[in-house]
């Protein structure tokens, strides 16, 4: 059986911004390796493929089924794709997943006659299992977490239980893709997840929807093997993990960093987690353990947005955790989101002033993207607020729903300016001769927002 795993293209007028590996399909396809199905993997997004020579690379390949997966942004790429696919291979079955399909399952099938199958929630044994169905004409309904047509309508079968051994998944196939593309300044820095699950409710997030509240997590020893495989076989130059809260199960995490120094593991790596998830100890430990960036999720400044969001946070916890991180030498980036339902002036002055209280050293403002699934969308679309459904605005820096309280050009016009004031020459220049890589990244971002800036000045006095 052929199988064609499809990263879609970027359109053209869609935020544009440095590639990610998508480490999702990294799995299916080490999945897949262990099969006995050959595959191909067009990775659009980083090779710069248009619909046009996708077109092309499945009309060449003819694989008997096409999987596509469907980040928000790119949904509407991932059911061009799909059509395209029909066209190249019209017998072939084509199967979407990832997070946007997960939750818009019934409307894509019911809008996409392209998409005959989606794969909801962990796709990995779902996907093998569908393939096996496929090719041997059986009947679908008996695999857990598909949702497909059948006698006109949508059937839906019963969700996937999670993996509970996450040890047993293969290592990412790498391979596959096209590393070249996805390197950031000259470096390769490469994703890695230890854990999945999410025991906390916050209303923008998905990840408890899609991947349970339950942490399941990996051992330390298995993550200490997978970086050194990343840097034998890959060269890598630093890895980033991707879990929501690393640190939350504290005995497993200090075990991980006494196993990345008792192999020696030495490069530089990056985390995120919440700012009630952390102490000096484990802060300490991070660093002694090559950790040179650490990102707290500390949304706002305002204890009422807090409390609006359920972060089950506070500021005054937001600042501390700030504070022990920088004690323990450790390059802290954060991020806050703004426009959130109940925002006002008062409000974003109250997170900005914030910000420039605890002063971060990197700050990713996020305006409220009502994302499929959260909560969030459900209390916009309650309250009868207008609501884009163009999904290619979904990217954290476009407002996509009117709030009466704030119009969304203040929102736009306070986030460009405070990235002004931010990236200054005087950021660039302190970050530039320090020795974190994290802070020559954001060195060399910050110069290239400033000469950006001062070219669009030209422009508009020209």
């Amino acid at each position: 059986m052929k199988v064609a795993l499809v990263n879609p293209p970027i359109i053209k007028g869609a935020f544009q911004h440095h590639p990610y590996l998508p480490i999702g399909l990294t799995y299916l396809a080490a999945v897949l390796e262990k099969s006995e199905c050959e595959f191909i993997v067009i990775d659009c997004a980083a090779l710069g493929i248009d619909h046009k020579k996708l077109k092309e690379e499945l009309t060449s390949f003819q694989p008997d089924v096409v999987g596509i997966t469907s980040m928000t942004p790119t949904a509407h790429s991932a059911l061009l794709s799909a059509q395209i696919s029909k066209v190249a291979c019209p017998e072939s079955p084509v199967i979407l997943g990832g997070p946007h399909a997960h939750f818009m399952d019934k409307e894509i099938l019911s809008e996409e006659k392209a998409v005959d199958f989606i794969v909801r929630g962990e796709g990995e044994q779902t996907l093998l299992e569908l393939l096996q169905c496929i090719h041997s004409h059986g009947d679908p309904q008996k695999i857990n977490g598909v949702t497909f047509r059948k006698n006109g309508g949508i059937m839906r079968t019963p969700d996937r239980p999670f993996i509970e051994e996450l040890d047993d998944l293969p290592f990412p196939a790498y391979h596959h893709f096209p590393l070249k593309k996805y390197r950031l300044f000259g470096k390769m820095i490469f994703p890695i997840i230890t854990s999945r699950g999410c025991p906390f409710q916050c209303s923008f997030c998905v990840t408890s929807r899609m991947f349970g509240k339950k942490f399941r997590s990996r051992k330390p020893e298995n993550v200490a093997k997978e970086l050194e495989w990343l840097i034998n076989n890959y060269g890598a130059d630093a890895v980033s993990f991707y879990d929501d809260t690393l640190t939350l199960d504290k005995n497993r995490i200090i075990k991980l960093f006494e196993e990345i120094k008792r192999r020696r593991i030495d490069i530089p790596w990056d985390c995120q987690t919440r700012v009630d998830q952390v102490s000096l100890e484990i802060l300490k430990g991070m660093k002694e353990a090559n950790c040179q960036q650490v990102l707290f999720g500390v949304e706002s400044g305002s204890q009422k947005i807090l409390s609006l969001m359920k972060k089950g946070t506070t500021v005054e916890q937001n600042e501390k955790a700030i504070k022990l991180a920088k004690e323990a030498g450790l390059f802290v980036a954060i991020s806050v989101i703004i426009g959130y339902p109940g925002e006002t002036s008062e409000t974003l002055e109250q997170t900005f002033n914030f910000i420039k209280k605890v002063k971060p050293d990197d700050v990713y403002v996020c305006i409220a993207t009502p994302y499929p699934g959260t909560e969030l969308r459900s209390l916009i679309e309650n309250m009868g607020w207008k609501i884009s459904n163009d999904w290619s605005l979904y990217d954290t820096v476009t407002p996509v729903f009117e709030n009466p309280l704030l119009p969304t050009e203040e929102i736009t016009r306070i986030r460009a300016k405070f990235y002004d004031d931010f990236y200054s020459p005087s950021y660039v220049i302190t970050h530039m001769f320090r020795k974190n890589l994290y802070s020559r990244i954001m060195a060399r971002t910050a110069a290239n927002h400033f000469i950006w800036r001062l070219r669009s000045i030209g422009m508009r006095l020209t």
